[in-house]
């Protein structure tokens, strides 16, 4: 599986978050090691067992596009 990583150096560290997998972030000196603690943190989310519970509900909801988003639509 891909999943989007937004990374950037600064002040001598490498940082990162995956876009699609909310909670996954990570901060390394190097970005071969940060890319790497992605990777894991990645593994280690999915392997999660989160049972959905008696009375839960799924459901989806509608946000609206920022205003910096502009034209990109």
């Amino acid at each position: 599986m891909k999943y989007r990583a937004i990374i950037k150096k600064t002040d001598g560290w490498w940082i990162g978050w995956l876009v699609d997998l909310p909670g996954v972030n990570a901060q390394e000196r190097t970005r071969e090691e940060l890319l790497e603690s992605l990777r894991q943190g990645a593994r280690d989310m999915l392997s999660l067992d989160v049972p959905f519970e008696p009375g839960g509900q799924m459901t989806t909801i509608d946000i609206p596009m920022p205003e910096w988003v502009g034209g990109c639509a």
